[in-house]
């Protein structure tokens, strides 16, 4: 890992306030946050129905990450797996898993799952090459 994260501590997270980091939840009891992750400045994370992201994740500036939809009222748990990235502007919608290592283009609409090793990326999001370990 980068040189940035010798120092990394977990954030202080506090109900609807910015972290020093500039990003918001909202149900931070139901947010379970690995190891050396980096959130973009401006995401916004709605763990109501629980959101773990595991350890090394990065997830781009103004994600949008919903456990909760109040369009069409579903409502799941969301896993961002180890070392897995998100581009920034994406949105991820309830119920979703994005597998380890796999890498979300900028901009993507997340609304299925994500296996292990692959790039996806769109509106809606598609899975569009696999990578190798």
């Amino acid at each position: 890992m980068s040189e940035r994260f010798e120092n990394w501590e977990y954030p202080e997270i506090i109900e609807g306030k910015p972290t020093k980091y500039h990003w918001i939840v909202q149900g931070v009891a139901g947010l379970k946050l690995g190891y050396k992750t980096d959130i973009g400045a401006f995401s916004y994370i709605n763990a109501h129905e629980k959101v773990i992201i595991e350890d090394f994740v990065q997830l781009g500036s103004h994600c949008s990450v919903y456990s909760v939809s109040t369009i069409d009222g579903k409502k799941g748990k969301i896993t961002l797996k180890k070392k897995c990235c998100v581009g920034s502007h994406s949105t991820i919608m309830p119920g979703i898993t994005i597998g380890e290592n796999s890498i979300v283009g900028a901009h993507s609409f997340v609304n299925k799952d994500i296996p292990d090793n692959v790039i996806a990326f769109g509106t809606p999001v598609k899975i569009i090459k696999k990578l190798e370990k």
